[in-house]
């Protein structure tokens, strides 16, 4: 079992809510490793957390173990889960922010509701199971506890519903799927569909705009509108030197549509 612990959270720096689960976590096992993966997550934003989450856990060594809290649930009849997949344990709220993961992770999958007070602080806040029961369990986890003491499996988690790309012709169509820092779009149109790579673009309903295709941003000039493959395999719209979610007006959730050739 591996003793690397990673957290990610949307609490931020100005709050003590970090710090109190990685003390609750080396209290347990102070020979734990605990790394930070993000806690600027959009508050309460389980969609951005989700994409986030899907892209980073594969790359993660097997054993480790994830903890993400982002839970406007919290307290309520949302469950506590434990996630195997891939040889990674996933830690967290049962709202849909660990779907990309476990598609990316693969199969077998089981997930266990946490349903063991055991493996909790004694006592368990209403608004805080980052502190009293996931950084606890994640702990226990890293320890080499047997997941099976922690809870049943159960048959299903909670997914985000999630639109797919389609394409007739020279056209693709889907929706931005993330935003990253410096407002490139990144849409859930795999680049490997593109027959040709003349693009124009039309995004939330806009009028179509040039957007040719890119190997990286350098090969355009500062301003530019440009169409480009994503770190991850997907159709990126960007701005060099610029944001294309502010040019664009575009977020999450935007539709975007392609023609090609």
């Amino acid at each position: 079992m591996s003793s690397l612990v990673t957290l990610t959270t949307d609490f931020g720096d100005a709050s003590p809510y970090v710090a109190v689960m990685k003390g609750v976590i080396l209290s347990l096992n102070p020979s734990a490793r605990l790394v930070d993966l993000s806690h600027h997550i959009p508050p309460q934003d389980i969609r951005h957390a989700d994409y986030y989450l899907g892209t980073a856990i594969p790359f993660f060594p097997k054993g480790t173990v994830h903890v993400a809290v982002i839970d406007p649930g919290v307290g309520s009849d949302r469950h506590p889960l434990l996630i195997e997949a891939g040889g990674r344990f996933l830690v967290g709220p049962d709202n849909g922010v660990f779907t990309r993961a476990v598609k990316a992770l693969g199969k077998p999958v089981r997930v266990r509701r946490l349903s063991e007070p055991r493996f909790w602080r004694p006592t368990v806040s209403d608004t805080f199971h980052g502190r009293d029961v996931f950084a606890p369990v994640a702990a226990h986890l890293s320890l080499g506890t047997d997941p099976a003491q922690m809870g049943p499996v159960v048959g299903e988690m909670v997914e985000l519903k999630t639109c797919s790309a389609v394409c007739w012709g020279s056209r693709r169509a889907g929706e931005v799927q993330f935003v990253d820092e410096f407002g490139n779009l990144i849409t859930n149109i795999p680049a490997a569909q593109l027959k040709s790579h003349a693009l124009r673009v039309s995004v939330g309903g806009a009028e179509t705009l040039a957007a040719r295709w890119v190997r990286t941003y350098s090969d355009a000039a500062q301003g530019e509108v440009v169409s480009l493959a994503s770190s991850d395999g997907f159709v990126e719209v960007a701005v060099v030197n610029g944001s294309a979610a502010s040019r664009l007006g575009a977020g999450v959730g935007s539709a975007v549509e392609l023609h090609c050739g």
